[in-house]
């Protein structure tokens, strides 16, 4: 197992040199859509060679940001043109292939009643989430311009940006960032949560 996690990062390495930026952007999309190589290989490497000088950290999270972005607005059609119980079949038949379980189905639908359309931002702070509350997302109908595009983007951005940050400080001890994981993942999440407070509360004192 060792040997193939050290092959497959030498692979995104070797991609990552050779399409740049670019290349960062579409192993970024590959990976919101479960596929191979994940994330969490990905946006760690880039931060790791962001600290090397290979990459600037402000490109790099542009790309990655733009690549999930356009992924979760693929993972949006199945919603939009799936019905709820067609959707759970083919969790059932397939999503063993992408690494999704109807439980994981089943909390994305929760964050989705508990929050509403916000739920897309916390989804995307929330590993192993993020593909499936865009799909949630196409199935409530949600309009693409305005809240899904926005919450999208923010929280791509926001947890991109924190996981190749993380990368970039651990530098070639970068295999670490799913120990530090969790502790980033609360972090980002106390953030939003206090930066909507924040804005709540103005809103309030402003109309009082």
């Amino acid at each position: 197992m060792g040997d193939l996690v050290a092959n497959l990062a030498q692979w995104v390495v070797d991609a990552l040199y050779s399409f740049g930026y670019v290349g960062v952007g579409v192993l970024t999309a590959l990976g919101y859509l479960h596929l191979l190589p994940p994330t969490q290989l990905v946006l760690p490497l880039a931060g790791f060679l962001v600290g090397q000088g290979r990459f600037s950290f402000i490109p790099v999270l542009v790309a990655s940001t733009v690549g999930g972005g356009i992924a979760s607005l693929v993972m949006y059609l199945p919603g939009l043109w799936f019905g709820e119980e067609n959707l759970r079949r083919i969790v059932e038949w397939f999503g063993r292939l992408v690494f999704v379980e109807k439980s994981d189905l089943d909390k994305a639908g929760k964050m989705f009643e508990r929050h509403g359309g916000k739920a897309v931002l916390i989804g995307h702070l929330v590993p192993g989430v993020t593909a499936l509350i865009s799909v949630l997302a196409g199935l409530k109908r949600m309009p693409i311009r305005g809240r899904f595009l926005f919450y999208t983007f923010l929280g791509t951005a926001l947890w991109n940006g924190a996981v190749i940050g993380l990368g970039w400080v651990l530098g070639a001890e970068w295999t670490l960032v799913k120990e530090y994981a969790p502790i980033v993942e609360y972090a980002v999440l106390a953030a939003v949560v206090g930066g909507i407070s924040w804005f709540v509360w103005r809103r309030w004192r402003a109309r009082g």
